[in-house]
C-alpha cells in the first residue's frame, strides 16, 4: 500500500537518517519551518499539501509532525487516512515522545535546540542577536528574562543526525548570554523509525477518510478528574 508523507524541515536531519536506517522509500514533502511561526497558516499549508497529495491517490497521508500548538486541529483528507504521531511538538518526536518531554520538564524548564531549530531564519540566536543591535545590552536582558524567566536549562538535543560539535560554540554562547544552563541531552528516534515502517500502533492516530483532526482523537486532552474532585 502506498504512502505519502509530509514532514517538518526542522527535523529534515533525523528524518532522513531514520528512513535510511530502516530502509523507507516513502516519499516525503517537506514542509518550510518558518510556517511553525503561525499554527493558523500551518494549517491552511497543510491542508492545500494534503489535498495536492490525494492526487496520486495514497493509501494514507503520513503526517511527520507533532499538535505545534492547534496547528494540526481540523486537518481532513475525503480520500485517504491521516496517519500522525500522538506528540506534543516535533521537539517530543525527538524524545521519543510525550511522556519523556514532561519528565525533562519537571526536573527544570528546559529550552531545546537542534541542529534544524538553528538552521531557521527566525531561530532563537538570530532573534536574540536582531534584538541585541537594535536595543542593546540592557533592553536585550530584560526582554528574554521576562520570555524566558520560567526556563533554566538549555538542552541541544544529541540526534546523531550530525557532529554535535558543530553547532556547540553557538549554543553554548546563547546559553551563557540568556543565562541557562548549558546541557546535552541523547534523542530518541524510535518513533520516527516506527512511523517510516508503518508500525502504527497505539503512538499513533489514525484520521479516517472524511474525518477530522481532533484532541480526542490525538488524546490531547486534559485527564478528567476523580468524581470526588468533581463534587459528585
Amino acid at each position: 500500500m502506498s504512502t505519502i508523507a509530509l514532514a517538518c524541515e526542522t527535523i529534515k536531519d533525523e528524518i532522513k537518517l531514520c528512513a535510511e536506517k530502516v530502509g523507507s522509500r516513502i516519499p516525503i514533502h517537506w514542509i518550510k519551518s518558518g510556517l511553525h511561526n503561525s499554527p493558523e497558516r500551518l494549517r491552511h499549508y497543510l491542508q492545500t499539501e494534503i489535498t495536492a497529495a490525494e492526487a496520486g491517490a495514497p493509501a494514507q497521508i503520513l503526517l511527520l509532525f507533532g499538535y505545534c500548538g492547534n496547528a494540526l486541529l481540523g486537518l481532513s483528507s475525503p480520500r485517504c487516512p491521516l496517519v500522525i504521531p500522538r506528540v506534543d511538538d516535533c521537539i517530543s518526536l525527538l524524545l521519543g515522545g510525550n511522556r519523556r518531554r514532561h519528565e525533562l520538564n519537571k526536573k527544570a524548564m528546559p529550552y531545546y535546540l537542534t541542529k534544524g531549530w538553528l538552521r531557521h531564519e527566525n531561530n532563537l540566536w538570530h532573534e536574540y542577536h536582531f534584538c541585541l543591535k537594535k536595543y542593546g545590552p540592557k533592553q536585550t536582558r530584560e526582554v528574554y528574562q521576562l520570555m524566558l524567566g520560567r526556563y533554566k536549562n538549555l538542552c541541544v538535543i544529541q540526534t546523531g543526525a550530525y557532529e554535535l560539535e558543530d553547532i556547540l560554540p553557538q549554543t553554548r554562547d546563547l546559553a551563557a548570554s540568556l543565562q541557562l544552563q548549558h546541557q546535552i541531552i541523547d534523542g530518541a528516534l524510535e518513533l520516527i523509525e516506527k512511523a517510516l515502517l508503518k508500525q502504527w500502533d497505539d503512538d499513533f492516530a489514525i484520521i479516517e477518510a472524511g474525518s477530522t483532526v481532533d484532541l480526542k482523537a490525538l488524546r490531547l486532552l486534559p485527564e478528567p478528574l476523580p468524581r470526588a474532585d468533581l463534587g459528585g
